[in-house]
């Protein structure tokens, strides 16, 4: 039989708390479900780095597109709950994807914990300089005197600016005809040339036409008045009281992941995303940083998956 000394000479296994307490300590993936290039990937990209140096592990960030965004949460939601898998999700794939898909294989409340909203990219109602109706007001005047006749442009059925077009349809009591792109930046061209009648089209793409007046912001689809522009009013201040499509996106971990480990990620991406230069560099970009509290983000999701389905019911939308 060993001896008491030999015994206490043993190494034993490491516990659950000392496992967390280690925690990172190898480097951490981050799984976007975008092509690299977009803003969800340049925000990554920013925050990734100043978060590693905080952690003192490497992130990586791995892009997997593919079906709206469902390869990378199905991916996600598989991988172990260790804290070593994260996944930055829009609200589009979290709260727009539970309707728009039939069969979806992953849950975004069953299958994930939320760490912290990390960016917000608003959308605007944008029309070409040169029609005539300089306010919503206006807009919806001329709506309502032609109706379906006026071309509202989306970058893409079902997608967020799909969904705010058909949410100022029923508000305002109008139809007008949805118009779907493939992206962003085509659609945002087509309003440049007046092709089309008006479009809620997101920051980062109009942003340069509207400052340098060549397109017309009539206003946010933000709850309050953007940083970014500041002299454009809200939905609500414009005249559709109540109306707001916000769109964020958000850092969530596999399940089951530990909550000390949760709270570490919670507290260093806080630390991250109100340092100035990072506040700054998300501005630059036509984006806004997003802290929030696991409760906050944890809350959010179901509310607005309830939000959106009938919006998405309505439209008739379904995937490409």
């Amino acid at each position: 039989m060993p001896s008491r000394r030999a015994l206490l000479a043993l190494p034993f296994p490491a516990t659950a708390a000392s496992a967390e307490e280690a925690w990172p300590s190898r480097s951490i993936r981050v799984i976007i479900p975008f092509a690299p290039g977009g803003s969800s990937d340049i925000a990554a990209r920013i925050v990734a780095p100043r978060l590693s140096a905080l952690l003192g592990q490497s992130l990586l960030i791995e892009n997997r597109g593919g079906a709206g965004g469902n390869v990378a949460a199905e991916m996600a939601a598989r991988a172990a709950p260790d804290g070593y898998t994260l996944f930055q999700g829009n609200i589009g794939i979290l709260a727009v994807n539970p309707t728009l898909y039939r069969s979806l294989t992953w849950n975004p409340v069953a299958d994930f914990v939320p760490i912290s909203h990390l960016l917000s990219v608003f959308y605007v109602l944008v029309t070409p300089i040169d029609r005539p109706w300089g306010d919503l007001k206006a807009l919806i005047a001329a709506a309502k005197a032609a109706p379906e006749t006026l071309s509202a442009g989306n970058s893409g059925v079902g997608s967020m600016g799909h969904l705010a077009q058909a949410l100022f349809d029923r508000m305002a009591g109008v139809r007008t005809v949805p118009v779907p792109y493939r992206g962003g930046g085509p659609l945002a061209n087509d309003v440049l040339a007046g092709k089309l009648d008006f479009s809620f089209s997101t920051a980062p793409t109009v942003l340069p036409m509207i400052e340098s007046r060549r397109v017309k912001a009539l206003a946010v689809a933000t709850a309050t008045r953007t940083t970014l522009l500041p002299q454009v009013p809200t939905m609500a201040e414009a005249g559709l009281p109540g109306f707001e499509v916000p769109n964020w996106d958000s850092w969530l971990a596999p399940r089951g992941t530990p909550p000390a480990v949760l709270a570490k990620l919670q507290a260093a991406l806080r630390q991250v995303l109100t340092q100035p230069e990072v506040v700054a560099e998300f501005a630059r970009r036509g984006m806004e940083t997003f802290p929030s509290s696991p409760e906050q983000l944890g809350a959010e999701i179901p509310q607005r998956i309830a939000q959106f389905a009938p919006i998405v019911r309505a439209t008739g939308a379904t995937p490409d």
